[in-house]
């Protein structure tokens, strides 16, 4: 997929903000530091669309990118950082949550789960939110360049089995390992909900 046009469409914290068109969206959600922002810069093919961080807790907002006019990449804040309070996290997740259950053009939510590590109980727990509300929920498995080759199959086994989900995409924002079959995802799904209007 050559992406000609991605932007920053719109910052938001309550619905009056949210970006109007009716463009899909897709959103993807992880934990802090899972690298929710370097995937989405490679997905975009830009070196800095989205704000990388080494600390965690730098997305404090829903971020909407357009990209080519087509859809809408949503980032959402990432959960479990230490150093918010109570709170700060709730809400956070008032707003998340606000945003998920009454935004009629979400097409699908990317669940980033790092590669080398199980899932945690706030992973565990923000899957079987989105499956209670039945979203079309894609697991990405990040950082795969930075286990062996010969250990991936391994570690793809270990996170279907800890999450119950069949199909696990192994992405590498490095080498951009993932990126065209996560394209034909999002691709595939555009084109089915264009069918059904």
């Amino acid at each position: 997929m050559e992406v000609s046009y991605a932007e920053l469409a719109a910052t938001a914290v309550k619905p009056g903000q949210y970006p109007t068109g009716g463009l899909p969206e897709f959103v993807f959600a992880g934990k802090s530091n899972v690298g929710k922002s370097s995937l989405l810069n490679a997905m975009a093919g830009r070196k800095a669309l989205a704000r990388t961080s080494g600390s965690p807790g730098k997305t404090r907002v829903i971020n909407f990118f357009n990209i080519n006019n087509l859809c809408m990449f949503v980032d959402l804040p990432g959960y479990g950082y230490a150093r918010v309070s109570r709170a700060e996290s709730r809400k956070w997740g008032c707003m998340i949550e606000r945003y998920l259950l009454n935004r009629g053009q979400i097409k699908a939510v990317f669940l980033l789960l790092d590669i080398r590590h199980d899932p945690t109980a706030l992973d565990r727990q923000m899957l079987e939110w989105l499956s209670h509300y039945g979203f079309d929920i894609i697991a990405v498995a990040t950082k795969s360049d930075k286990i062996k080759r010969s250990a991936l199959p391994g570690r793809l086994k270990a996170l279907r089995e800890s999450t119950g989900i069949k199909d696990i995409l192994p992405f590498s924002s490095e080498n951009k390992g993932g990126r065209d079959e996560l394209w034909g995802i999002i691709l595939e799904k555009i084109s089915d909900s264009t069918k059904l209007l």
